[in-house]
């Protein structure tokens, strides 16, 4: 087999915790937005080959970690993301939702663990949870993960001894997207700034829990601004274990309704990219993978997307259904983790 030149891929060594260790190590390299944007601009074909190369280095070509992602605590946040359905200040038509219970998550994650899932993932519409939710909390994620089942939790931003807590309650990995680029952030955002979520993916850090932490795509941002997403995440120290890729999912009463719809290969192309600059994160492909053919679905697992979110709905947005996921699965030869 003929191998990429380095000079092509960039420096593809750098060290990274696994996740299924404990041990981190300090990222050995810098990504520039430049360098990105040229993984970006290569011919189409050279850069799902040079993707696919890095992909096989580090992981099984044919395994998909399979998530179940729920929502918790649905409506009535605080926040302004022009993106989210769940934003009080948005009409979309979405009920508030009181936190569920104990026995309803577990209920829920015991069908998840039936239908192949391995990983629980829970989401809360906070701008940042009450000491009152964190107890909630950890006692679902204690239930949870008894189960055998790896947990993660998306519940906004946190306070000083917030993850510290988590983290004793046995939960595994911490969603924190970045969303975008620093510069377009404020397109998107205004009621939290950058540096917040930077300083809870610390937290989370600290508290010795892995960091599931990605973007979305497909928001009207330039190329430029993908690229600086994507260097954001590889030169965080170390990189987030797993990453998830969002595409834009449009909820009429947002913002962003109506905004372009990204180029499916573009989409891509951006996995692609994410593969090559943080080769050992499980990256996911996320939100907005209802909307995908079949063949751009097979292509994001090309370009080396190795997870994806399992089960009917994301939150409060719609998923491809289990046994659709099943007859892709097996027309492309892939297996669950």
């Amino acid at each position: 087999m003929n191998h990429p030149p380095s000079s092509q891929i960039g420096n593809i060594t750098k060290k990274q915790p696994d996740p299924r260790t404990n041990t981190a190590v300090t990222n050995s390299s810098f990504w520039s937005i430049s360098q990105i944007e040229a993984l970006f601009d290569l011919p189409f074909n050279d850069l799902i080959y040079q993707a696919q190369f890095v992909h096989r280095q580090h992981h099984d070509s044919n395994t998909i970690q399979l998530s179940t992602l729920i929502s918790v605590k649905t409506g009535g946040c605080s926040e302004d993301c022009g993106y989210c359905p769940q934003a009080a200040r948005y009409h979309t038509g979405i009920e508030d939702q009181d936190m569920l219970s104990l026995d309803e998550v577990v209920t829920i994650a015991k069908a998840a663990k039936e239908q192949g899932a391995s990983r629980f993932c829970m989401g809360a519409a906070w701008r940042g949870p009450k000491q009152r939710d964190i107890v909630k909390m950890t006692e679902i994620i204690s239930a949870v993960k008894a189960l055998g089942l790896e947990t993660c939790a998306t519940l906004g931003m946190l306070k000083p001894g917030q993850a510290e807590q988590l983290s004793q309650a046995g939960l595994d990995y911490y969603n924190h997207n970045l969303d975008t680029a620093p510069e377009f952030y404020s397109e998107v955002i205004t009621t939290r700034d950058y540096q917040n979520r930077l300083d809870t993916l610390e937290k989370v850090r600290r508290a010795g829990m892995y960091v599931c932490c990605g973007g979305i795509v497909g928001m009207g941002e330039s190329r430029n601004a993908r690229a600086g997403l994507i260097a954001q995440l590889t030169n965080l120290d170390p990189y987030p274990e797993s990453v998830p890729i969002n595409n834009l999912v449009q909820v009429e009463g947002t913002p962003l309704y109506g905004t372009e719809a990204l180029d499916p290969l573009e989409f891509v192309r951006t996995i692609a990219v994410a593969r090559i600059t943080m080769p050992k994160a499980i990256v996911r492909l996320s939100a907005g993978r209802r909307e995908m053919s079949e063949v751009v679905q097979a292509l994001c697992f090309l370009a080396g997307a190795n997870s994806i979110f399992y089960g009917d709905k994301l939150l409060t947005t719609g998923n491809p259904e289990v046994e659709q996921d099943k007859v892709l699965f097996k027309k492309l030869g892939l297996q669950s983790l």
